[in-house]
């Protein structure tokens, strides 16, 4: 059977249009439902899930159960990360320390921003700090009065962090006034996620050992989700984000309790 060049070229191009559509939607609402998309889109639920698999194997999406999130910014490699936004983690960091006091024990979470908050402890500060970072634990290495702790267990490389059933059963015997935790994705459904399933176990037992949670969070971290559930967004008690996020991104946030802070 002959088919017509000329009608292939517009299939594609309907196609393209269509997944610019759908990203377009993303970036507008902070999400997309597949039954939304057949009707807005006059196609079939299997195109949607199709053009929405496709966008995801391109980092484009991420895909959750009857719909996408936008990409998980945590994906990038820890050496991109940490060169990224340097002036928004910074302010980040300054704003977080001033939330920890002498005789705290601190719960501090491997991360490019949680090393800022490292980094921006006062030089008087008193306090222990308790971290599964080998980057945290050496820029605390010259600090006078911090006592600084390392959690045991296996290096994950790409994190940088500490995992495995080691870092989980100490954590088991501590409790910690604080925890500054690392963020990889927050949604307001679907909770604290990120993309290893070890480094998951570690954040939980994390949480679970502090009385306080204060996540820290770049703008393009909120509204992502990852593979792994570390647990609901209201397990945080405080969440510190750049000054550029908007009140109605954050409002999701508030509801739940949360202590939302600018920097």
């Amino acid at each position: 059977m002959h088919v017509d060049a000329r009608f292939c070229l517009n299939v594609r191009v309907l196609t393209a249009e269509r997944r610019q559509l759908i990203l377009a939607r993303l970036h507008t609402d902070g999400r997309v439902v597949a039954t939304e998309l057949t009707q807005a889109l006059g196609v079939s639920i299997d195109t949607v899930r199709r053009d929405l698999r496709e966008l995801a194997e391109g980092g484009l999406v991420q895909r959750v159960h009857g719909g996408a999130l936008p990409p998980v910014a945590g994906a990038r490699p820890y050496a991109v990360r940490r060169e990224q936004a340097t002036a928004a983690k910074q302010a980040i960091a300054r704003r977080t320390v001033s939330m920890l006091h002498d005789d705290q024990v601190i719960l501090l979470d491997a991360g490019t921003t949680t090393l800022e908050v490292a980094r921006h402890l006062r030089p008087e500060l008193r306090a222990t700090v308790i971290t599964n970072s080998p980057a945290i634990a050496l820029a605390l290495a010259e600090h006078q009065y911090v006592e600084v702790a390392m959690l045991g267990g296996i290096l994950a490389k790409e994190p940088r962090a500490v995992v495995g059933a080691e870092t989980v059963e100490s954590l088991r015997s501590i409790r910690a006034d604080v925890l500054v935790l690392g963020v990889c994705s927050l949604h307001p459904e679907i909770g604290i996620t990120v993309l290893e399933l070890e480094e998951s176990y570690v954040k939980r037992a994390m949480v679970a050992s502090a009385a306080d949670v204060i996540a820290v969070s770049a703008a393009d971290k909120l509204g992502s989700a990852g593979p792994y559930v570390v647990g609901p967004i209201d397990e945080l008690t405080h969440l510190v984000v750049e000054r550029s996020v908007g009140d109605d991104e954050l409002e999701p946030y508030r509801r739940l309790g949360i202590e939302v802070l600018t920097a």
